[in-house]
């Protein structure tokens, strides 16, 4: 007797082909996390709504459409995101693709945060410019394209280098994304917010402007006060201590165990009486 005879048999295997399937899609949902390609994904989404939508409500020439769409998309999808799966294909031959734990984000995290926080204060101590922009659920590959592409481990020491004064990429933000510095001398798009301070210059209004279209973090020191600002969904939190500084990083962007929420002094730059 083979043991595909035996029902027991057949109801395990089911439960582990799915349990497999679903750690395939959950490992390539993390490899895409950050890019576009998860605009990608609430595209296909809307479309398959769309398509059953049109299918119940017999409208054909739609239906038609979306079932175009469906059959050339997967070519597109190929040729648009292929830097993605060419990554996604590196990680699986380096054993990378399986292997990834939540210890090891935690120790890169908390890598990123202490590079940020001891740039950030020398920086501070010396009144030297910088705009750092970090990328979370919202991919910043187009502001990347303005720059000077890096693609360099973050340490403190590369980022006080790159905003000395007088250095060929002092001059923009740098940008990071999946825990490297991906780009500097980028360009952000400014805010035309009517009720930021008069008092701050361009490094705040383009922090603003970044934040208020996608949902990264951007730590801004001024060059005229040595002060510490974080902004996040349109908002500025200004004067913040190194602790206040470090407490925001880790709570903001450790996705594998939240923090505490920081006890911040903030200042929104909706609310008029502040401007």
């Amino acid at each position: 007797m083979h043991i595909a005879d035996f029902p027991i048999w057949n109801y395990l295997s089911k439960i582990v082909d799915i349990l497999v399937v679903w750690f395939v899609i959950y490992k390539l949902l993390m490899v895409i996390r950050g890019t576009k390609a998860v605009q990608l994904l609430k595209g296909i989404f809307v479309i398959i709504i769309v398509r059953s939508l049109s299918s119940l409500l017999g409208l054909q020439a739609l239906a038609w459409m979306m079932d175009q769409a469906l059959t050339y998309g997967f070519l597109v999808v190929i040729i648009i995101f292929q830097p993605e799966l060419r990554r996604a294909l590196e990680q699986l031959g380096r054993g990378k693709f399986f292997s990834r734990t939540n210890g090891q984000e935690e120790d890169e995290q908390a890598h990123l945060v202490e590079a940020i926080v001891k740039a950030t204060s020398y920086m501070a101590k010396r009144r030297i410019g910088a705009l750092i922009s970090i990328e979370r659920g919202t991919g910043l590959g187009d502001y990347i394209e303005t720059g000077i592409p890096l693609d360099s481990v973050v340490s403190a020491e590369l980022l006080i280098n790159i905003f000395i004064p007088n250095t060929p990429l002092h001059d923009g933000a740098v940008i990071i994304q999946k825990r490297k510095v991906a780009a500097a001398a980028c360009y952000l798009p400014l805010s035309e917010s009517p009720f930021i301070s008069k008092e701050l210059g361009t490094r705040h209004r383009a922090a603003v402007g970044i934040s208020e279209v996608t949902d990264c973090l951007t730590v801004v020191v001024s060059e005229e006060t040595g002060g510490i600002t974080v902004t996040k969904n349109g908002e500025l939190h200004r004067d913040l201590s190194l602790e206040q500084l470090q407490e925001m990083l880790e709570a903001e962007l450790n996705y594998t165990q939240k923090t505490k929420e920081p006890s911040l002094s903030k200042w929104n730059w909706r609310v008029r009486k502040h401007g």
